[in-house]
């Protein structure tokens, strides 16, 4: 068993900057120190530990078990420790001018920012939102070194954050209100045959639905691949394709009349939207507030809106 004593505030720095870089060299420079001192800090943590915490990877290195382990404690003792430094630090929304970093897609941009910027107006003024999508495998690094501040959506694929459920939502078939399934959909529910009958478009910025055609063996009845949910509603009007797509994002399509929602038999239909973050800026005084506004308003929608 390591003794605490022994392990002082700079190698637990050193082991954090290495396990969210998985690069030696980069958490060297990232710490500032030279590259023959950060190895021989990180060999005396080795040993301290009894464990070598890191092994050789493509591009950098990866951590074992016990780092994978310990790396959640670190992060969120480093945090609890820059709070208290700051215990004194204030934070007023309503002066604050301040830049919001957000991931989002181009569906989430649709689905989150109006009611994001009409809350945020109210009690931030002066706030700065800055939204763009990462590609999810940068998410987590970005997270921690502070050129993002949060992450919305349904992101499966990233690992190593802290996140929390902001609502529910499911995938549903959408097609022009006239299309002639519509016919034979019973009570808004599509049955396996008449899914396999339709032909689908598929937008390239949600590889989730593409890969649940994939699932069905449905993926040669795209017919058309598009980069982004904006040009769906033209296309669905104007056709008999159909679009696989949560249902909130459906329920907010122009004018929506013009559209028919459909229960498909789909495995994986229900999925939950989460909000994702990093354990070292989790204590940060704006960050902290961010975090809870955007909690609490999509968990009152959710409550609100229950069958949705």
């Amino acid at each position: 068993m390591a003794n605490i004593d022994a392990i002082d505030l700079n190698l637990l720095r050193l082991f954090d900057a290495v396990y969210r870089t998985r690069n030696v060299s980069r958490a060297a420079e990232e710490l500032g120190l030279s590259q023959p001192a950060t190895s021989q800090a990180l060999t005396r943590l080795r040993l301290l530990l009894r464990d070598p915490l890191f092994e050789r990877g493509a591009g950098g290195v990866r951590p074992t078990a016990r780092s994978e382990r310990l790396a959640h404690s670190v992060q969120a003792g480093l945090a609890l420790l820059e709070a208290g430094l700051n215990e004194g630090e204030r934070f007023d929304p309503a002066t604050t001018d301040a830049e919001l970093r957000l991931h989002l897609s181009d569906i989430g941009e649709g689905r989150f920012l109006p009611p994001l910027m009409t809350t945020f107006r109210e009690i931030a003024p002066n706030l700065r939102i800055v939204a763009r999508a990462w590609p999810h495998e940068a998410i987590s690094e970005a997270l921690d070194n502070g050129q993002l501040h949060f992450a919305l959506g349904f992101l499966p694929t990233v690992g190593g954050t802290a996140h929390a459920e902001m609502l529910s939502d499911r995938y549903q078939v959408f097609v022009r209100a006239d299309h002639p399934v519509t016919q034979r959909a019973v009570d808004g529910a599509l049955s396996a045959d008449d899914i396999a009958k339709l032909d689908f478009v598929a937008v390239r910025s949600h590889a989730q639905t593409q890969r649940m055609l994939e699932m069905l063996h449905l993926d040669p009845r795209i017919r058309l691949v598009v980069s982004s949910f904006m040009a769906l509603p033209p296309i669905i009007r104007a056709t008999d394709l159909a679009v696989l797509m949560p249902r909130q994002i459906g329920l907010h399509l122009e004018p929506l009349g013009a559209f028919a929602l459909l229960e498909p038999a789909l495995p994986q239909r229900d999925f939950s939207v989460a909000l994702h973050w990093s354990r070292r800026h989790a204590q940060n005084a704006m960050l902290r507030w961010a975090r809870e506004v955007i909690l609490e308003l999509f968990r009152n929608q959710q409550r609100a809106d229950p069958g949705g």
